[in-house]
């Protein structure tokens, strides 16, 4: 039951999915926390960043388009959003807003799960603000040259100058070993919800392909690479990961690795 007492944390997306609602309440219920969670698409950030600080809610996941656009906003940047430019978590303690990264953790974590080369050829598509936490986790993981394909040529080079890699307007004809989408296409509800973001024949060279879209979590890309034989990493992993982090953050409490995937797995029930 909600009552005057109960803690509210919120996501703020432009286009919201109830997968981040379900995880956090399925396991506000399972560890019988006085919290509840709700998605948003804000129609101004200032205003809805005032209002986590105002109300006050407890915290906010924030996703594409505005994870860099929220940071002047906030009173602090914490080490593991500061260094890539990019907040996807807030906390709120008394008033006082707290920037956090936590798709960078989830992100080190599965390239050392899944095994990932860090020595062969890396295209990483994208250059907002999952690009940068996925590049500054291939920088941790060993890649020292990778490329940046990004139609955005200011931010694609400054995200592959920081880090000494190349950037390209198009992926062209190359063929890498690891490819990753850090763009929208082939989100559901999205224009490009059913292409891929590379051709096929650019998919089936790759040696792993990772791909951030977390909804749904098989992608055209993911479907094409499974369809090829090639490893994949889903954007399904990197949610359920790092919204893990996002609920210890808000909430004091660490699940375990059971609960997690539990509630991961039934967020994603249609």
């Amino acid at each position: 039951m909600i009552t005057k007492d109960t803690q509210l944390c919120i996501s703020l997306a432009a286009r919201p999915s109830n997968i981040g609602t379900r995880f956090h309440n399925r396991l506000y219920e399972e560890l019988d926390l006085d919290f509840v969670y709700k998605a948003f698409a804000p129609a101004d950030l200032a205003q809805a960043i005032a209002g986590i600080r105002g109300l006050p809610i407890r915290g906010a996941a924030v996703s594409m388009p505005y994870k860099s656009d929220c940071m002047p906003l906030l009173d602090e940047i914490d080490p593991s959003a500061a260094v890539i430019e990019s907040v996807n978590t807030i906390v709120n303690t008394d008033g006082h807003l707290v920037g956090y990264n936590t798709d960078y953790l989830a992100v080190a974590a599965l390239l050392q799960t899944h095994g990932v080369p860090a020595d062969r050829e890396v295209v990483v598509l994208g250059s907002g603000g999952m690009a940068k936490a996925v590049v500054a986790a291939l920088r941790d993981h060993g890649v020292e040259h990778g490329t940046v394909v990004a139609r955005n040529a200011t931010t694609g080079s400054q995200l592959a100058d920081q880090y000494g890699w190349r950037w390209a307007a198009e992926l062209a004809d190359r063929r890498p070993a690891v490819l990753v989408n850090a763009t929208p296409t082939g989100m559901a509800g999205g224009p490009d919800a059913e292409r891929s973001p590379a051709p096929e024949q650019t998919v089936a060279a790759a040696t792993v392909v990772f791909d951030v879209v977390a909804f749904p979590s098989e992608t055209p890309l993911i479907t094409t690479a499974r369809r090829n034989g090639v490893a994949v990493v889903t954007g399904a992993e990197v949610i359920a990961l790092q919204a893990a982090e996002q609920f210890a953050l808000y909430t004091g409490v660490r699940p375990s690795a059971e609960q997690v995937a539990a509630a991961s797995a039934w967020s994603r029930e249609t």
